[in-house]
């Protein structure tokens, strides 16, 4: 897709819009960024890209003018961004072009892409295969939703190019593909998330389903074999199906059963114990399996890829141990922010849990995390917009503390906690109520618990039952 000469628009000033603009710029095209912020507030969250920028980009900030938007050749839009802005339907009425950076990323890029998709554990999996790639010594690009945006791994010169392209896509990034074609699709899982966004669970479903359209019988789609929602949205995927599944054994695919993951029916049949494995939890079996099988089908060495699983130690913020304190353990699960999420941490926990949660509501239903709490949930401790909701929903299964802050929900939690219990932050919500971001919301967490000390020290001396 040459850009040189084109007028882009790009929407969105975030990580992703300004590694859009930057690759756009170094091909040649005149690049407008619109935004509805200010540049002061834009400046405010700048990690020095914008600023580096700026000089060079012509500006359309405060809300999105309709002119710039109606005569570009190509606009570029962010994941955040809705369609549903005046100016980018005024722009569709126009017969303008709007895609996502992926969209554009993929078009550009050499190497074949690997990407993942579901509702948890997409960051683990990309992370791990991106290692394990890496461990067999290929050039791996790993990125997209988990961090750096899929455009950086293009240039305009062919010797930057990756072996391999390893992409995290979320919803938001899938609603805005077109051709995107990606060697290997791997949905993970899906359940009920950002219908603060959807207007209901089968529209990001569709999103989700998006992974497979451009697939063809040359491409493989890696399927949960015991997700239903995954099964039926690959209905029609014209893509080879290959599954993995923790709950039944498989004569095709990867399966799990006594400690035992075993590999059928693509050559010789290999088998991994997963006591080896540093990451712990069924979930994380799952996520360990989906990794493996595009490695194993483009024919690397197996010991050489389970080498590299057994050394991963999973990602910041996702059930990172802190420290053990007076025989409780506390945990980091910042990432986790929808109920799916926080299901899967708690199952993986055999201590009784004190759960902190709350944050900004993303439309999930906390009633469906009822049955997993009963007998595993001693306490629970509620921040943010969402503790109103969450109280409704959990009332009569554990007491209910609400907190006003994360220094005193890790307070509360210390006081409420006994010897041999766990404590666990897994929100199940988005940070935005309170924090800047779920990693800023770990961090401080994780502070909080560091600087406790003994009872004597911490204790609130009163705390009020919810309830």
């Amino acid at each position: 897709m040459e850009l040189k000469g084109k007028n882009i628009v790009v929407v969105g000033a975030g990580r992703s819009g300004l590694a859009v603009c930057r690759y756009a710029l170094d091909c040649g095209a005149q690049v407008v960024l619109s935004d509805r912020r200010s540049i002061d507030q834009i400046l405010a969250t700048d990690d020095g890209s914008f600023a580096a920028l700026r000089s060079e980009l012509t500006l359309d900030l405060d809300g999105h003018s309709q002119e710039p938007f109606i005569v570009a050749d190509l606009i570029v839009i962010s994941p955040g961004v809705p369609l549903t802005i005046a100016a980018l339907q005024a722009a569709q009425q126009a017969g303008v072009e709007i895609i996502g950076e992926i969209e554009l990323a993929s078009r550009q890029l050499r190497c074949p892409i690997l990407a993942i998709t579901g509702t948890n554990g997409k960051s683990t999996t990309t992370e791990l295969l991106g290692v394990m790639l890496q461990h067999c010594g290929q050039q791996v690009f790993v990125g997209g939703n988990l961090g750096t945006p899929l455009i950086s791994a293009n240039a305009c010169q062919p010797q930057s190019i990756a072996d391999y392209a390893v992409v995290e896509l979320s919803s938001f990034q899938l609603e805005s593909v077109d051709q995107f074609k990606p060697r290997y699709a791997a949905v993970l899982n899906i359940s009920l998330d950002h219908l603060d966004r959807y207007p209901d669970m089968e529209s990001y479903i569709a999103a989700k389903g998006a992974i497979f359209n451009n697939q063809t019988a040359d491409d493989v789609a890696i399927l949960n074999g015991d997700d239903a929602e995954v099964l039926r949205i690959s209905e029609h995927c014209r893509a080879q199906k290959v599954l993995f599944s923790s709950q039944q054994r498989l004569d095709q695919g990867m399966s799990y059963a006594n400690g035992i993951i075993e590999w059928r029916g693509y050559g010789p049949t290999l088998q991994f114990n997963t006591c080896e494995l540093c990451l712990r939890g069924i979930h994380n079996v799952e996520n360990v399996m989906a990794a493996m099988i595009a490695p194993l089908l483009e024919g690397f060495d197996p010991q050489q890829l389970w080498q590299a699983a057994c050394a991963f130690k999973g990602l910041p913020h996702r059930m990172v141990l802190v420290r053990e304190l007076d025989g409780v353990r506390w945990y980091n699960d910042s990432k986790g922010t929808n109920p799916g999420s926080v299901m899967k941490s708690v199952a993986g926990l055999q201590q009784p849990v004190t759960l902190i949660a709350g944050g900004k509501d993303k439309g999930g239903d906390y009633c469906e995390l009822r049955d997993c709490f009963s007998g595993r949930v001693t306490q629970f401790i509620l921040i943010g917009q969402a503790a109103d909701k969450m109280e409704q929903a959990w009332r009569d299964i554990a007491p209910i503390y609400r907190a006003d802050n994360m220094q005193q929900a890790v307070t509360y939690a210390y006081d409420v906690t006994d010897t041999g219990g766990s404590v666990l932050l897994s929100p199940g919500c988005s940070s935005f109520d309170m924090f800047d971001s779920f990693e800023q919301r770990g961090e401080i967490f994780s502070a909080a618990v560091m600087a406790l000390t003994d009872h004597s020290c911490v204790s609130s001396g009163h705390l009020d039952v919810e309830g």
